[in-house]
């Protein structure tokens, strides 16, 4: 396989870094105040809970659907202006609008329009932002920029919690302009200062393209995935969907858990997942380095046996205390997965011309575990009870680490550096 090879130049790793973090920080922020404020205003509407969260469930499920595509489709354009900029051109400021139109669509057949539309674009662009890492910057240095894109993806948290507290009760139409604003400014910013048609995947691809057939087909990209011998990197997308299943599990059952085993109130459960969240911002810069030190893989291992044994022992002090420090060393933990998995994909991709369906692999493989993940734990839960439901998450996640030790084997077998 070719290797995907970029000069060092720190510089422009640096650069790069800042502005795509600013685009994934505009596009998650309205993800963020979406996932919030949509569902008060379905329920204006509609009163079955499982309806309303059905609708919620809808950008996941065209995500799954619409993200390859238009991965795809950016591997194989070629413009004066890159392959990833033309969509986020278009993409960002029409989301911008249409997340700007949803609180004014007081009927309920517009507000599902509108919702659905919105899903559909906000989809479109989702992977391409991140795309534009690995299209710049070098294999040894994919991790750090990785890492500074995620701290970036969670300070979106915060951000949509103040707008919440301080619009959304006295000015809620108002409170959507404010992400809405951020993702066009964003988006003024990205397209104006960079162009990827100069970045070092993107001239290595039109070099492949004079030498292979001009545009490599989305299915050849998964049959080469699923029939290769090696199956390294089908071991690793299922392990970015096996550890998601534990790592959304452990925030959408949460409350429930706080309120059922722990005791408390919901507003109580649900606030103690604050801390883990910091502990996750200040673990991710460290895990990227600690990888470029002992390896993506064995990082990713440490990383998910932290997160498990942590909720495992949280299992046997079922104090609100406990549980608060176990989230975080798990948060901490799992850092060391979530910082990693996206540059190993990358990294093992066979050529320059794919690195967008590969980014599309793992978010695609991640939001299917996140999917799917909550209501497996679920049924886990059913059967054991709430007490040991972080037992169960624990299950799930030794799971995932042992496909990423097979992944391991391959490679020290291979030789091949991950």
């Amino acid at each position: 396989m070719p290797a995907i090879t970029t000069p060092v130049d720190r510089r422009l790793t640096r650069r790069i870094t800042f502005f795509v973090a600013l685009a994934v920080f505009a596009q998650e922020t309205t993800w963020d105040f979406y996932d919030a404020q949509v569902p008060p205003l379905l329920r204006e509407h509609i009163t079955s809970t499982a309806v309303v969260g059905l609708v919620m469930g809808m950008d996941n499920l065209l995500g799954i659907f619409v993200q390859p595509w238009i991965a795809h489709r950016s591997d194989n354009t070629r413009t004066r202006w890159g392959r990833r900029i033309p969509y986020l051109a278009v993409g960002m400021p029409l989301a911008a609008v249409l997340f700007v139109l949803i609180p004014l669509a007081t009927a309920l057949p517009a507000l599902i329009a509108v919702i659905f539309v919105y899903s559909l674009v906000g989809n479109s662009f989702k992977p391409i932002a991140q795309a534009l890492l690995p299209d710049f910057i070098a294999p040894d240095r994919r991790g750090r920029a990785n890492a500074v894109v995620k701290i970036a993806s969670g300070l979106t948290v915060i951000v949509s919690a103040v707008v919440s507290a301080l619009l959304v009760d006295d000015h809620p139409k108002l409170a959507f302009t404010v992400p809405a604003v951020l993702m066009l400014v964003c988006a003024a910013v990205l397209v104006s200062r960079v162009r990827d048609s100069t970045s070092s995947a993107y001239r290595l691809a039109l070099t492949e393209d004079t030498a292979t057939e001009p545009v490599t087909r989305l299915r050849d990209v998964a049959l080469d995935v699923l029939r290769d011998r090696d199956r390294s990197r089908l071991l690793v997308v299922t392990a970015v969907l096996l550890f998601a299943s534990a790592w959304f599990s452990s925030r959408a059952l949460f409350t429930p858990y706080g309120m059922e085993a722990l005791g408390l109130s919901r507003g109580a459960a649900g606030s103690l997942t604050f801390p883990s969240g910091v502990a996750f911002l200040v673990a991710a810069y460290p895990a990227a380095l600690l990888a470029e030190r002992i390896g993506r893989i064995r990082t990713m291992t440490i990383g998910m046996a932290v997160f498990g044994v942590s909720l495992a022992a949280g299992t046997l002090v079922p104090t609100p205390a406990a549980t608060v420090a176990a989230f975080c060393l798990a948060a901490a933990g799992a850092s060391g997965f979530l910082i990693n998995a996206a540059v190993v994909l990358w990294n093992l991709a066979p050529s320059a011309r794919v690195i967008g369906v590969y980014t599309t692999l793992y978010t695609v493989s991640w939001a299917a575990g996140g999917f799917i993940g909550p209501g497996v734990v679920g049924a886990m839960v059913d059967l054991t009870g709430w007490r040991f439901m972080l037992l169960d998450i624990a299950v799930v996640t030794a799971l995932a680490t042992a496909v990423v030790l097979r992944v391991a084997v391959l490679s020290r077998r291979h030789a091949t550096s991950l």
